[in-house]
């Protein structure tokens, strides 16, 4: 088996790792930490295997996806945490 065998399967592990990307980030912001390691794993395998690196625009979007949520998950923190 070569990694090419799995290359007609690229476009759907790329929605399957922005699922698990978006679970884990959401899971960070939840403060469910384990959830998120479990589910970053095979969302970093998938990125290895498609090697999402090279040119491609969609990531651009992602990305700014996951950093709205992330700016989401701060100013929540900051708002909800207690004043000491």
């Amino acid at each position: 088996m070569t990694l090419m065998t799995f290359a007609a399967y690229e476009q759907p592990l790329k929605w399957i790792a922005f699922g698990l990307g978006l679970a884990s980030t959401i899971s960070i912001v939840q403060g469910w930490q384990f959830a998120a390691m479990c589910l970053s794993l095979p969302f970093c395998l998938i990125w290895i295997y498609c090697a999402w690196l090279r040119t491609e625009r969609q990531l651009k979007y992602i990305n700014i996806l996951f950093a709205g949520l992330y700016v989401y998950g701060i100013a929540r923190h900051l708002i909800l945490a207690p004043a000491t």
